[in-house]
C-alpha cells in the first residue's frame, strides 16, 4: 500500500477513527497491529505469513534472552536471534546471487527454485529491527522492563516489529527507542499542527518534486543517455541527486507525521544531508537510521576506531560494502558500498593534513564552505549512478561520456527541457537547505508560517507528478 493513495488515506483515517475511541482505548495496541498487517498485505497477501513468522520468532528468543537466567544461555539464544534475522534476509534478498554462483555446483531444479524467491517489501528493514530487539535485549539497553507475562511482551514485539508507518522503508526503529513509548495514548496529547507539517512537506517532497523530477531524469537509463552530451548527463545526475533526496526524505516525513498522529516518535531519518561538508559529516545527515544503526550494531562491535587506525579503516570498508550490499543482491550496491567506504579513508588519512590547510592557511569562511558542500555534492551524487543503472557497464558509458572532453563537445542532444524542468523543480530541494542555513543564523524557521504550508498543499493538488512507487521499496 502506497502512502501516496486513497487506500492508505483511508486507512490511516478509520485507524485513528477507532484507535482514539474511548471504547477502544484498552485495545490500541491490537488496532495497530491489525492496521499494519492489512497495510502490509494489501500489496503482498501471502508474504504477510513471513512478517509474522519473523515478529514471532524475534519475540520468543528476545523473550528468552531478557528472562533467562543462565547468562550462557542468554548469549546463545541471542546469536541464534541474530543469526535467524540474518538467514531470513540472505535467503529471500540474496538468492538470486546464491543461486548465480551455485549454478555450478547444485542441480538445476534447485537453483531455478532458488531464482524465483520474491523479495518481500520491506525485508530489510524489519529484519533490522528484529536484530536490534534481540541485541538491545540482551545487553538490557535503555529499556522499561519488559512484561514478565510472555503474551504481552509478545504483543509488543508484533507492534514494534509490524508499525505500518516504518514498516516498508524505515525510519528503522531500534528497540530501546522504541519499547519504553508503548504506553496508552490519548487524542489531546496529539500535536496536530505539528503532524500536519510534517506530512504537508513529506507529501510535497514526494509528489511535486520527486515524482516529477522522476519524468525527467527518465532519460538517464541506457541506452538512453547515449544520446545527449556532457551537460545533459550531469543535469539528470543533479536531478536525480534531488530526486532521491526528495523521494525517501519525504518518506521518512510522511512515516514520522502519521506516526505522530497515533502518539509515537520515530527517529529522523534526513538533516539537510545537501550541506555536508565533509563525507562523515553527510552520514550523519543522509539516512540517519541506517547508518546510526550500522555504527551501533556492526562498525562498535567491530572495534570502531579504537583498535588503531589500519583497523579503523577496515572497520570503515566493511561497514560500508555491507551497507551496500543490504540495498540489493548486486555488484553495482557492493561497488556503491566500496565508493563511500574509500571516500570515508582517503578522508581520514588526510584529516590532519586537512584540518591545518583549512585553518591555518584559508581559514574557515563562506566562499570555503560553499567550496566543500560542492565538491562533497557532486561525489555523492556520482554515486547515485550505481543506484540508477543496475550494470557497470552502463555506469562506466555513462561516465565516459559524462567526464570526456568529447562528451563536451560532441554534437550530442542537449535535453533543452529536460533541463529547464530539472531546476525548476530542484529549486525547493536548494530553497529547504538553504533556508536551515539561515535558520540557523537567525534561530529561527524563516519558512514556518501556515501560508508556505498552504502554498504546498496547493501544489500537491494541482502539480503533483505521476505517482510512481517509492525508490526505497526496492530495498
Amino acid at each position: 500500500m502506497l502512502f501516496n493513495s486513497f487506500a492508505f488515506v483511508f486507512l490511516v483515517i478509520a485507524t485513528l477513527l477507532v484507535f482514539y475511541s474511548k471504547r477502544f482505548i484498552k485495545y490500541q495496541i491490537y488496532i495497530l497491529i491489525t492496521a499494519s498487517f492489512i497495510f502490509y498485505a494489501y500489496s503482498q497477501p501471502y508474504l504477510f505469513l513471513l512478517l509474522f513468522f519473523s515478529a514471532s520468532l524475534n519475540a520468543f528468543i528476545s523473550y528468552q534472552v531478557f528472562w533467562l537466567e543462565d547468562i550462557k544461555k542468554q548469549k546463545r539464544y541471542a546469536i541464534f536471534g541474530v543469526m535467524l534475522n540474518l538467514f531470513v534476509l540472505m535467503l529471500f534478498k540474496y538468492s538470486p546471487l546464491f543461486g548465480e554462483v551455485m549454478k555450478v555446483f547444485i542441480q538445476r531444479d534447485f537453483i531455478e527454485n532458488l531464482l524465483l524467491l520474491p523479495l518481500p517489501i520491506g525485508i530489510s528493514f524489519y529484519t533490522f529491527q528484529g536484530i536490534s530487539i534481540v541485541v538491545d535485549l540482551y545487553k538490557k539497553q535503555n529499556l522499561c522492563q519488559i512484561p514478565k507475562n510472555f503474551f504481552q511482551h509478545y504483543l509488543h514485539t508484533m507492534f514494534f516489529i509490524a508499525f505500518f508507518p516504518a514498516l516498508i522503508a524505515g525510519p528503522i526503529i531500534k528497540a530501546h527507542q522504541f519499547y519504553p513509548q508503548i504506553t496508552p495514548k490519548f487524542l489531546k496529547n496529539v500535536d496536530w499542527y505539528g503532524c500536519v507539517k510534517i506530512l504537508i512537506l513529506g507529501y510535497f517532497l514526494k509528489m511535486v518534486i520527486a515524482d516529477n523530477l522522476k519524468t525527467q531524469t527518465f532519460w538517464m537509463a541506457y541506452p538512453y543517455f547515449e544520446i545527449y552530451n556532457s551537460f545533459s548527463l550531469a543535469v539528470f545526475l543533479f536531478g536525480y541527486s534531488m530526486q532521491i533526496f526528495a523521494d525517501f526524505a519525504g518518506y521518512s516525513l510522511i512515516a514520522i507525521g502519521v506516526a505522530k498522529l497515533f502518539g509515537f516518535d520515530l527517529p529522523k531519518n534526513f538533516n539537510f544531508p545537501y550541506i555536508a561538508k565533509s563525507f562523515s559529516e553527510f552520514w550523519t545527515r543522509w539516512h540517519i537510521s541506517l547508518s546510526t544503526w550500522l555504527k551501533e550494531y556492526l562498525y562498535i562491535p567491530l572495534g570502531g576506531n579504537k583498535k588503531g587506525k589500519l583497523r579503523t579503516y577496515f572497520n570503515l570498508m566493511v561497514v560500508m560494502v555491507l551497507g551496500g550490499l543490504w540495498h540489493g543482491a548486486s555488484v553495482v550496491y557492493l561497488f556503491w558500498g566500496f565508493y563511500h567506504g574509500v571516500l570515508l579513508v582517503v578522508e581520514r588519512i588526510f584529516r590532519y593534513i586537512y584540518i591545518y590547510i583549512y585553518i591555518y592557511i584559508f581559514k574557515e569562511n563562506f566562499l570555503i564552505n560553499i567550496l566543500r558542500i560542492f565538491l562533497v555534492f557532486c561525489a555523492v551524487s556520482f554515486s547515485w549512478l550505481f543506484f540508477v543503472l543496475k550494470d557497470m557497464g552502463e555506469i562506466v558509458a555513462y561516465a565516459k561520456i559524462l567526464f570526456s572532453l568529447e562528451g563536451i563537445f560532441s554534437n550530442g542532444m542537449f535535453a533543452k527541457t529536460q533541463t529547464v524542468m530539472i531546476f525548476l523543480y530542484s529549486l525547493p530541494v536548494v530553497v529547504y537547505h538553504f533556508n536551515y542555513l539561515l535558520s540557523l543564523k537567525f534561530s529561527r524557521n524563516l519558512l514556518d508560517f501556515p501560508l508556505f504550508y498552504a502554498i504546498l498543499l496547493f501544489l500537491i493538488f494541482t502539480n503533483s507528478g505521476s505517482a510512481h512507487a517509492f525508490v526505497y521499496f526496492q530495498f
